[in-house]
């Protein structure tokens, strides 16, 4: 087994939110060694470069929130970043629409947190505006987005990686290398399958396993991963002229999804979904895919039976749609009444880190915590990917505190 020497900091996930902190602790400590770990062959490959490309806004999170705070500064962050840079990103706006009763009374609430989140030139418009906006979309009312985008989260991945070496030589980012157990004593050691590191300090950023890493360390993180997939169609190219931007639905607030909605990518496509369903293999992106632990995992926990029971009418849905190109459109005609069968093609799937409680509530915030000469990333939701350089910011000043 190889023995590498020893770095300042060894970043273990080589998404988007562990090149995010390699590169701000690089950027502002240009003589610090780093190592950045990722088990894959490529940079980005799990929910980095598999999420719906989109630059949140910060509309739906509660004030105060660190999801709330580092979206709105890390989106600012990011288009200035993403300019500077001149990656392909693009600020559209997006339209959030009501299409019944009950989607109707929460559309006042929605707007109201993104003022609180400091959203200026959001409105609140009515059918005739959202056909100005979007004209194959139907809606009672909606809200008008303009700070939302696209971008492709791969291409600011492999721009962190770039800028890290070229501000420190010395560092290191290495792939195929997952990391299968760490010790710490005057130093911390980190093996993998065919290597072993030495390092000052650690930070995991390991997305779905983020609780197995967090408990090798004895962190008490009260709290499990569990997986579910979300699956998405393309609109064929005869189709995409029936969305020119970003459109989402009101979301329920009884569910941590945001439901399927419709997104023009940087690359001119445009995708639909995605779904949500409960995955037995937390990086199974096919629809039959199994792990056993993963799957002895998340069933032998208490809080997945306890958030199954509380929304088994939505989970049943949700697996429906999953098998079923027609419940899939019948979800999508909600938004957009002319789609036809015709106009989608089976798509991309991702699956999302869900943290959750023994109680069966979703932790729906970031969580972050130091222990000791580590950091653990423990819950990095959406929008991690459009607040990653905030995110950075705030692991920076846990090291400095």
């Amino acid at each position: 087994m190889k023995n590498n020497f020893t770095y300042d900091y060894i970043i273990v996930g080589g998404g988007i939110v562990g090149l995010s902190i390699a590169y701000k602790l690089q950027k502002k400590y240009p003589n610090l060694t780093i190592c950045l770990l990722e088990k894959e062959k490529k940079l980005s490959f799990h929910q980095s470069g598999r999420n719906s490309g989109v630059i949140h806004s910060g509309l739906y999170y509660e004030p105060n929130s660190l999801r709330a705070k580092n979206c709105v500064n890390g989106r600012k962050q990011l288009v200035e970043f993403s300019k500077f840079h001149n990656l392909n990103y693009e600020i559209t706006g997006k339209i959030v629409v009501a299409t019944n009763q009950d989607e109707l009374s929460r559309v006042k609430g929605i707007y109201e947190r993104g003022k609180l989140n400091g959203l200026n030139g959001i409105r609140i418009i009515d059918s005739h505006e959202i056909k100005e906006i979007e004209p194959h979309i139907q809606g009672i009312k909606g809200i008008w987005v303009p700070q939302s985008g696209i971008i492709d989260y791969s291409e600011v991945c492999n721009k962190f990686a770039e800028l890290i070496k070229k501000i420190n030589p010395k560092s290191s980012i290495i792939t195929n290398s997952e990391v299968i157990s760490f010790t710490k004593g005057i130093d911390c050691k980190i093996f993998t399958r065919n290597e072993s590191f030495l390092s000052k300090n650690l930070i995991f950023c390991g997305g779905l396993f983020s609780d197995r890493l967090a408990k090798i360390d004895k962190v008490n993180k009260n709290m499990r991963i569990v997986g579910f997939r979300g699956d998405y169609f393309k609109l064929n190219d005869s189709a995409k002229k029936k969305i020119r931007n970003l459109v989402y639905p009101i979301p329920n607030p009884k569910f941590p999804f945001l439901g399927v909605h419709f997104t023009r990518m940087v690359d001119g496509s445009v995708e639909c979904g995605p779904n949500a369903v409960f995955t037995f293999k937390r990086e199974g992106y096919g629809k039959l895919d199994f792990n056993f632990k993963d799957t002895y995992d998340a069933l032998s926990y208490q809080g997945t039976w306890k958030l199954f029971f509380k929304n088994w009418k939505f989970g049943l849905n949700e697996y429906r749609r999953a098998f079923s190109k027609k419940l899939f459109l019948k979800e999508l005609k909600k938004l957009c009444p002319k789609l036809k069968i015709s106009d989608l093609s089976p798509g991309r799937s991702g699956v999302r880190a869900i943290a959750l409680l023994p109680n069966g509530e979703v932790f729906d915030d970031f969580k972050i915590i130091k222990n000791n000469r580590s950091i653990h990333i423990l819950n990095a939701p959406s929008p991690a990917a459009t607040s990653c350089l905030s995110i950075a910011d705030h692991v920076i000043n846990l090291i400095e505190n």
